[in-house]
């Protein structure tokens, strides 16, 4: 346990080296850095070439460097541990590396404490003491709805010291990022001010500034095309249009979230100058949607959501004949409920406490997606007997590379196939059921015809060439 007060603590760096005399640190150790600009950072050294010289570069971050020919000495961080000096009662003075008549020496101070509430600034670069009485340096980072309060940023893909794990911290001196962000901070305090009381323009403001007045405008023009249109069928199409200062002035714009820090970014429209070109924008923008949302279409075979859950139970069991309604009741459940005053195909899964909306345009969309879930639910209920890995060279797929083409025989006696492919940072697999008309071929080049149009060689890289000759895959499939 730490006792020494941090804010009257005074650190002094007595042990530098001179970048001119071809003196590096060890590759990865953690150096406390004075500039040729007189400016303080830090970061951890790694050495370009064979490591012999004095190029390279001192790593801070992802995308954050700061090359030696920028650096005029340096002190390691990493070598120090100052459990034993917090420890002692009074201690505010502490040497790292011996004082030396005419030696370079910096003091750092002013540290503060997250145990007091206190966090650097979003980009501060810090000199950090840690718990454990090491020395470390990082970019402070705290993110949107991040529970812990942030973490101090140190090398690539973005590895960090979390805030729990540092006793106390000083800000370095200012760079770039730091710079930029404040920039950002006195534009967003400059933006506040200028919003407080936006400027209407009353041409493009002619019908008010309540968002609700244009799009029923739109309505109205919308219905003499559509005569089932409703301001709900228009809002489904995202992002929705709003009236929001920008600049010191309301604008017709589009609201979205900044994922660096949670604050809204507004995209104002600028296809026109007034109210009424912005109503017939908002017919263009939302034509499509509304037009494809026709109740008509949509709930052709009524609105008892039985009637289409029969209808796709019966068109999957034709060819997964092992299917029970059991089995699905297990997965999705499905309805027709009104939400904001219009009907809508909804569905949870599992033991979701909430439906969600099921947006298709017609009925016969939705029976596809019933159906494809109906087709998964049956595949999972089916336990798999037997397995043959089909043998192959190296096959491209659209610059992902096949790396597995496995074919099943299920419990029921059918057979699936697995087809998995990837690249060096992704993959991902895909099933799929060999219906049972495909076997009704006589022969298994006839077989192979059927099989290709589920799983097509020009998708799946393997076709009739590679498959034919396959006598063992023959075998398996009961040819």
């Amino acid at each position: 346990m730490f006792i020494v007060n941090y804010k009257d603590l005074r650190l002094s760096f007595n042990e530098f080296h001179d970048v001119t005399d071809n003196d590096m640190p060890q590759y990865g150790e953690c150096c406390l850095l004075e500039l040729k600009t007189g400016a303080y950072t830090a970061g951890s050294w790694h050495p370009s070439g064979n490591g012999r010289s004095t190029a390279g570069s001192f790593i801070r971050g992802t995308a954050d460097a700061i090359e030696s020919a920028e650096v005029e000495r340096w002190h390691s961080l990493g070598r120090y541990d100052l459990t034993e000096s917090l420890e002692k009662e009074g201690s505010n003075w502490i040497n790292l590396g011996p004082e030396k008549e005419g030696c370079r020496s910096v003091q750092f101070a002013d540290f503060k404490s997250f145990a007091d509430g206190k966090n650097p600034k979003q980009e501060q670069y810090c000199l950090l003491i840690m718990k454990d009485g090491s020395l470390e340096a990082g970019r402070w980072r705290n993110w949107p709805h991040d529970e812990a309060g942030g973490t101090f940023l140190y090398s690539p893909a973005l590895s960090g010291h979390s805030s729990d794990m540092v006793w106390a911290w000083t800000p370095l001196s200012i760079d770039q990022f730091f710079a930029m962000e404040l920039e950002r901070e006195n534009e967003k305090k400059r933006e506040k001010k200028l919003n407080k009381s936006p400027w209407v323009d009353p041409e493009l403001f002619k019908y008010g500034t309540d968002i609700n007045v244009y799009y029923e405008k739109a309505l109205e023009k919308l219905r003499e095309e559509f005569s089932w249109a409703t301001l709900t069928m228009m809002r489904k199409c995202t992002p929705v249009w709003q009236i929001a200062p920008l600049h010191g002035k309301y604008v017709f714009g589009q609201i979205s979230k900044n994922c660096y820090d949670d604050s809204d970014i507004v995209t104002p429209w600028t296809e026109g100058a007034c109210a009424d070109e912005f109503i017939d924008f908002l017919c263009r923008y939302t034509h499509d949607t509304v037009k494809h949302s026709n109740p008509e279409e949509k709930f052709k075979f009524g609105t008892d959501i039985n009637v289409y859950l029969e209808k796709a139970f019966n068109k999957v069991k034709k060819d997964y004949r092992w299917l029970d309604k059991k089995m699905i009741g297990k997965t999705w459940q499905y309805d027709i409920q009104r939400v904001d005053g219009d009907l809508e195909f909804v569905r949870k899964y599992r033991d979701e406490s909430e439906y969600s909306v099921y947006d298709v345009e017609s009925a016969e969309r939705f029976l596809e997606c019933v159906e494809s879930d109906y087709q998964s639910t049956a595949l999972h209920e089916n336990t798999i007997t037997d397995r043959y890995s089909v043998p192959f060279g190296h096959v491209e797929l659209h610059g992902w590379n096949l790396e597995r083409y496995d074919v099943y025989r299920l419990e029921t006696g059918d057979y699936m196939v697995r087809v998995t492919a990837g690249n060096r940072t992704a993959g991902g697999s895909r099933d799929f059921f060999i219906t049972p008309y495909c076997f009704e071929a006589k022969t298994y080049e006839e077989f192979l015809d059927q099989y290709l149009e589920i799983v097509p060689d020009y998708s799946f890289g393997l076709g009739k060439k590679e498959l034919l000759p396959n006598k063992d895959l023959k075998t398996f499939l009961g040819y």
